[in-house]
């Protein structure tokens, strides 16, 4: 299949569709991002590659970050990590104060904030240099040595925080943070500034279309029924109260994180990753779930 054909084919149907988005401009460095950036690239497990637009330029990959961190978790933990968050799509708010309340303290899934913090808590537990420890987990399953954090993100997250700390707070006022406060959102926003391009990005997911296998070193990053957990919980849960019309548009596993990106399976065939600044009214890339609803539909592939 001609992916670049494709994409180009796609993108022109995208420019004659209105783009309403704004991007994350409560995150002061987003809002500095161009907002009519556009880039994809598809990586195929026996490594084709296919790019569009600005698919080698970097941005902040935020929340999309969340996977990665329970992979390790997961890898950590194995099946204990499911007593401290749950699988459940949240069915609301990416960083609801009020359903963490109510599940008393434990998060209904590890890729809302407040899961997130949780793995974040417990990767701290588990490491000696949490965030030079989990840089180096994410260069090894990409393959890539200079993917890095970005301290003008993390200065710019820290300095309008307020939520994320809350709901850290009350999780620990609920037992369900071990390590100190501080540390935690250290490391949680550390992971949100980490920036990749479209290519490292769907270089970097590669193996959760390879049934954990990493396509590159062919080393096992994690068991097949665990990439297949992880999968799960992406397709449930990878776009918060969205996560629904999501299945139903794209119909396969992804991740999107407020700079702009979104990840997406397609087991044993392809990762693809898009990146358009500008949100929905959900706090996911517009024209990123719009091109790869047209994707998917015009490819005729999705896991269902």
């Amino acid at each position: 299949m001609d992916y670049d054909i494709i994409f180009s084919k796609l993108h022109k149907k995208l420019e004659s569709i209105a783009d309403n988005g704004k991007v994350a401009n409560y995150i002061p460095e987003l809002n500095k991002v161009d907002p009519n950036k556009f880039g994809v690239h598809l990586t195929t497990v026996d490594n084709q590659n296919f790019s569009f637009g600005n698919a080698n330029e970097k941005f902040s990959i935020q929340s999309i970050a969340k996977v990665l961190a329970l992979t390790l978790a997961y890898k950590l933990e194995d099946e204990k990590l499911w007593k401290r968050v749950g699988v459940e799509p949240s069915g609301t708010a990416f960083n609801s104060l009020f359903q963490l309340e109510t599940d008393l303290g434990i998060p209904r899934n590890p890729l809302i904030n407040a899961g997130a913090l949780v793995v974040s808590d417990i990767l701290i537990s588990h490491l000696k240099n949490p965030k030079k420890e989990f840089l180096e987990f994410v260069r090894n399953i990409s393959g890539i040595s200079t993917i890095n954090y970005c301290p003008r993100i993390v200065a710019s997250e820290k300095a309008t925080g307020y939520r994320n700390t809350a709901l850290v707070n009350l999780m620990k006022s609920y037992g369900n943070i071990k390590n100190d406060i501080e540390e935690v959102m250290d490391f949680y926003f550390n992971l949100c500034s980490i920036e990749m391009t479209c290519q490292e990005l769907s270089k970097t997911f590669l193996f959760l279309a390879d049934y954990g296998i990493s396509p590159f070193s062919k080393e096992k990053i994690l068991s097949k029924s665990k990439s297949k957990r992880i999968n799960a919980i992406m397709q449930l849960c990878g776009f918060y109260d969205e996560a629904g019309e999501f299945s139903f548009k794209v119909g396969l596993p992804g991740k999107s994180g407020v700079g702009g990106g979104i990840v997406a399976i397609y087991p044993n065939k392809y990762c693809i990753a898009v990146w358009s600044p500008k949100l929905n009214k959900r706090g996911n890339s517009n024209m990123g779930i719009k091109f790869l609803e047209l994707f998917t539909t015009e490819t005729q592939t999705s896991i269902f």
